[in-house]
């Protein structure tokens, strides 16, 4: 019985271990049931998640791109509405802002009662344009502008300036297909070429010398009016020695120029002869021949009227060898000169008399109003101009009278 009964607990302790170690035994693999389908249940719900946040996405998109369509669009309208306003007018850097298109505005010095311009760049400009038969039309600037440059002549078309008087006619006849040498031959263009150099780069220098050293025969050479050409009303005395300063001024920067030209190094006796014999030779090219190269001037015909109407028309009251030169020697550059005013210049007269830089443009008729016995009564604006043109006459002879008055006091004082 002691037997027994110490084994009983034994057993019963056996038992327990065995039911606990079963117990434990079947826990994991529940726990790792459990563990699986949590697992699964995780997935399921971070794949639902998943989802979710996919058509989130694509729902954001969706607005995103809907945005953006939208912001595509008011870019698109505000850039037409932004194109549909006008754009503003281009600034020109001219003189003349209010030009008429195409239309070619020259820049010159004022006119003389003797000839158009005493400047021979100024007036081989203006001689081409009218052959070229190009519109064109003088602005009234009293000489004080000058170009870029700081030259006379130039001009301005389509708000744009062009300088320089071969410049300008280089540009002209490819812009308006205008060209004077077009029948010349090769031969015949680089004899024009050389004899315009001779012209401008020679003869003209030496006209330029004369007129630097005797400033006086140049004002009553050509009856140089400063108050019109200037545009002020100061008594003609005054201006006459503002003149004379000037231009003494000018004569001294201007003797360095002639000195480092070359021909300012010479005497005025060799200046002279040199001037004959380009005379001479611009004679014997043009022999018998109406123009230079056959019956059309050309741009050697148009050069050389520039400067020999310097010469030719200045006033016998002024003793000047070179111009008497050519008139006795050289009777057939004065017949081309005359050509040459004839056919470019029909109205010389008219603008040597009435000063007008614009006789070529016809003018509108001024209304007139019938008088009493049915005549036709003058317009103020008549009536102004020729009380205008009387004034400047006797402005004139007052200055011819005080010229007198100088020179006879000089005679009296030597």
């Amino acid at each position: 019985m002691a037997s027994e009964v110490s084994q009983t607990p034994v057993t019963e302790n056996k038992v327990a271990e065995e039911a606990a170690a079963a117990a434990a035994a079947t826990k994991p693999e529940s726990a790792a049931t459990e563990t699986v389908a949590t697992k699964e249940n995780t997935a399921e719900s971070n794949g639902a998640d998943t989802a979710n946040a996919q058509e989130k996405g694509d729902d954001t998109k969706a607005s995103a791109g809907g945005e953006d369509t939208k912001k595509d669009g008011d870019n698109a309208t505000t850039a037409a509405a932004t194109n549909s306003k006008p754009e503003p007018a281009p600034k020109f850097n001219v003189h003349k802002t209010n030009f008429e298109k195409d239309v070619i505005y020259l820049y010159q010095f004022s006119r003389t009662p003797l000839l158009p311009s005493l400047s021979p760049y100024c007036l081989k400009v203006e001689t081409w344009l009218r052959l070229a038969g190009l519109k064109y039309e003088n602005v009234d600037h009293k000489m004080r502008f000058r170009s870029k440059k700081g030259q006379l002549p130039f001009i301005e078309l389509n708000g744009e300036e062009i300088a320089d008087s071969a410049i300008i006619i280089k540009e002209l006849s490819a812009r308006y297909d205008k060209h004077l040498d077009a029948a010349l031959t090769t031969e015949q263009r680089n004899v024009s070429y050389a004899m315009i150099a001779m012209l401008e780069n020679h003869l003209i220098w030496i006209i330029f010398y004369w007129r630097a050293k005797y400033p006086d025969n140049v004002l009553k050479g050509y009856k140089v009016n400063l108050q019109h050409a200037l545009g002020l009303r100061w008594p003609n005395s005054i201006l006459n020695f503002v003149f004379k300063f000037t231009f003494g001024r000018k004569w001294f920067q201007g003797s360095k120029k002639l000195k480092a030209h070359g021909i300012g190094v010479h005497s005025p006796e060799e200046i002279e002869e040199f001037g004959k014999n380009d005379l001479k030779v611009l004679s014997e090219m043009l022999d018998c021949k109406p123009f230079f190269f056959g019956d059309e001037p050309t741009t050697l015909d148009v050069v050389a009227f520039a400067i020999l109407s310097q010469l030719h028309y200045l006033s016998k009251d002024i003793s000047y060898p070179l111009r008497d030169f050519m008139t006795e020697k050289c009777p057939n550059l004065v017949g081309h000169v005359s050509r040459m005013k004839e056919r470019c210049f029909p109205d010389w007269d008219e603008i040597c008399t009435k000063l007008d830089l614009n006789a070529h443009i016809p003018k509108p008729e001024p209304e007139t109003k019938e008088g009493k016995e049915g005549e036709p009564e003058k317009s103020n604006e008549q009536e102004n101009d020729s009380d205008k043109n009387e004034k400047e006459l006797e402005k004139d002879k007052s200055n011819e009278k005080e010229i007198t008055e100088e020179n006879k006091e000089k005679e009296e004082t030597k």
